[in-house]
């Protein structure tokens, strides 16, 4: 179980950025700076930007400014700050035309950022038979109880991939997840639930699955006046509608753990991704096995409702796409189905299992190399 700000499992410990910023940072060689701080700032200049030293004077250092044109910070951004440090983990801040706060950080940061996010992947592949558990016994509940309905929609985020939702998007965007359904967004027929709604980006979804239980649950919860969907009634007979934040805080009860409903998304396309991997025949080039990798990519995509490069960028697992194009995926899937893994932990499906093992050799590995580079940074 991760404590203290850091994911471990069976020797795999990856340090969080999130809350253990300031040790992530020297790991990666870095320093962990804030735009509190004396910066760099941006003067209008002609038809361009000057830029000034925290002491006033001009910067004219020609790295400087290179290192400055490739954060490619947008002329429309005003209270930009710039850090004056190259190895600063935050190398600029401003604020964009809707007042909204942007940052540009560091590669090495970035690296480190992605890695702890998909390096989560592997407790939550490991949660996953206890949150199974939970929903099986919640969904057993008499009536339409909170945990009853959070179960459903839990259920319904694993099997149809569908975002979670978010009430301002429903709100100024009529873009919808789960949480934000409305009644209308839901027919049932029998055992079968069709949603058919537009989704974050104007996706229009159009998702079927047939589960009897399930389907008992929806039409319930359409039944309760109101238009949101998925409702439940609390013991004094008043209805209230689930948010992203019940489900998440489901999620946490249900593990001991900082789970949300998006690692569901992101575990099911590194998943999705190595079985579509799997099916395409042996490459003998390069440039084959980068098509297959692309196809590989928009199949996941298609599934999830992402365009195919924020797929390939935030729900795949990236050692997955760079063992397939090394050559060792396919063998390396085929031989962790039938490892002890298997029947540690039998409540997993294969392919979940296998999938697992294989990105927990991956990633000590790679937890390995980055220790030992860390270590002749700082020797350097």
């Amino acid at each position: 179980m991760a404590t203290d700000g850091d994911s471990s499992m069976d020797g795999v410990t990856v340090i969080d950025p999130r809350t253990d910023a300031e040790e992530a940072a020297a790991c990666a060689g870095l320093s962990y700076v804030c735009d509190d701080e004396p910066g760099i700032r941006r003067r209008r200049a002609g038809k361009g930007f000057s830029y000034r030293w925290p002491d006033g004077t001009r910067v004219t250092e020609e790295d400087t400014l290179e290192r400055i044109r490739k954060l490619a910070i947008p002329p429309a951004y005003r209270g930009v700050w710039i850090c004056p440090d190259p190895d600063g983990h935050l190398q600029a801040t401003g604020r964009d035309t809707r007042g909204r706060k942007q940052y540009r950080y560091h590669p090495r940061w970035t690296e480190m950022r992605e890695g702890t996010k998909f390096g989560r992947m592997l407790d939550f592949c490991r949660a996953l038979p206890a949150i199974r558990r939970q929903v099986d016994g919640d969904l057993a509940r008499r009536g339409l109880p909170r945990e009853k309905v959070l179960a459903a929609v839990v259920r319904l985020l694993e099997t149809t991939l569908i975002r979670v939702g978010n009430e301002s998007y429903a709100r100024e965007n009529s873009s919808y997840g789960l949480t934000t359904l409305r009644d209308d967004h839901a027919d049932i027929e029998g055992t079968e639930i069709r949603f058919t709604f537009k989704g974050k980006s104007g996706k229009e979804w159009n998702v079927a699955l047939k589960d009897r239980r399930l389907a008992r649950v929806v039409r319930a919860c359409r039944d309760v006046p109101g238009d949101e969907l998925f409702q439940y009634v609390d013991r004094d007979g008043q209805r209230h509608a689930v948010s992203s934040g019940d489900v998440n805080e489901y999620l946490r009860a249900a593990t001991g753990q900082d789970f949300t409903a998006k690692d569901f998304r992101t575990w099911a396309g590194t998943v999705l991704a190595a079985m579509a991997l799997r099916e395409f025949e042996s490459f003998d080039s390069a440039a084959k096995a980068k098509r297959n990798v692309t196809h590989a990519i928009e199949q996941v995509a298609a599934r999830l409702g992402n365009t195919a490069s924020v797929c390939r960028k935030s729900y795949v697992h990236p050692e997955i796409l760079d063992a397939y194009l090394e050559g060792n995926l396919l063998d390396s899937l085929t031989r962790e189905v039938e490892t002890e893994l298997r029947e540690e932990l039998p409540e997993l499906e294969a392919e979940e299992a296998a999938v697992l093992a294989f990105l927990r050799g991956r990633l000590e590995r790679e937890r390995r190399s980055r220790a030992s580079e860390s270590r002749r940074r700082r020797v350097a």
